[in-house]
């Protein structure tokens, strides 16, 4: 759960990691905030508590007009342990989103009819089955849904030596903010918090993740806490292809993104399941 933000450390008291950002920047590393709402497809999974407060938790993208993709150890941390406390699941695609006391009634919600998780996630594994769902009670109107990989895209390209020299998108929501300069660095929390944007080159890849350089000394930016769930963007034949989604990387999020695989057969396994289970269009080709 590297970087699944817990925006309850104010008032749960919950253990949180902190991020590595240069200054006037936030959770995307080295990235940039997503000011002509280019992403617009990306959302936050927000919860509100029984004060009336809203809390993002992770980041994630449409993939239908009512299905929003995520990541599995977000949506088992909302029903293991929010949901028990009364907290109640929604959807934002709002460019920014003022949270905890700061909560406006102006940030549009989307009310989640079903929180599903991959029955199969486990992280101790090659292939740890990390992506979940949030089914809308309502289609989104206005949003363009992202575009699934074909079944096995990222070993064609592999193979073809495609991604090389690849450029990938990073898009997400975050939290904190490193401030340095006159004297030891501290965390600065931002809020509201703005959806942000970052590049990222090709690592490596085996048959459950993706990995992604974000070394700011190779010119790459990358995500960090807050980013779990959140796209990874290959533009493909001129299609831009939503090919992974964040889940973890180093603690200091100085060197690589690991991304869990959506080309691939359990990927999509899982996804043909909540079809058949919620009656949901998500396009399957595995």
């Amino acid at each position: 759960m590297k970087r699944l933000i817990c925006f309850f450390a104010l008032t749960l008291s919950l253990v949180c990691g902190s991020l590595l950002l240069p200054p006037k920047t936030s959770a995307i590393t080295y990235g940039f905030v997503d000011s002509n709402n280019q992403f617009r497809n990306t959302g936050a999974f927000i919860v509100k508590s029984t004060n009336g407060q809203i809390f993002p938790i992770c980041s994630g993208t449409l993939i239908t007009p009512n299905v929003f993709l995520t990541a599995a150890h977000c949506t088992l941390f909302y029903t293991q342990d929010l949901a028990p406390e009364g907290d109640v699941a929604y959807v934002s695609f709002d460019q920014s989103i003022p949270f905890g006391s700061l909560t406006s009634n102006k940030t549009e919600l989307l009310p989640v009819a079903h929180v599903v998780s991959n029955p199969n996630y486990n992280p101790s594994q090659g292939d740890s089955g990390d992506i979940g769902v949030l089914i809308l009670e309502r289609s989104v109107r206005g949003v363009t849904p992202a575009t699934l990989p074909a079944c096995g895209l990222l070993d064609q390209l592999v193979a073809q030596n495609g991604l090389k020299t690849a450029t990938f998108t990073n898009a997400g929501y975050g939290l904190q903010n490193r401030v340095v300069g006159g004297g030891l660095p501290f965390f600065q929390d931002l809020n509201p918090i703005p959806r942000m944007f970052s590049f990222s080159s090709f690592n490596s890849l085996n048959g459950g993740y993706l990995r992604l350089s974000q070394n700011p000394s190779t010119g790459n930016g990358g995500t960090c806490f807050g980013d779990s769930g959140g796209p990874n963007f290959l533009t493909v034949n001129g299609k831009q292809l939503i090919v992974a989604i964040t889940i973890t990387g180093d603690s200091v999020c100085r060197s690589t993104n690991v991304d869990y695989r959506l080309d691939t057969v359990s990927a999509q396994g899982f996804l043909a399941a909540v079809n058949a289970a919620f009656g949901t269009s998500i396009p399957i080709s595995c």
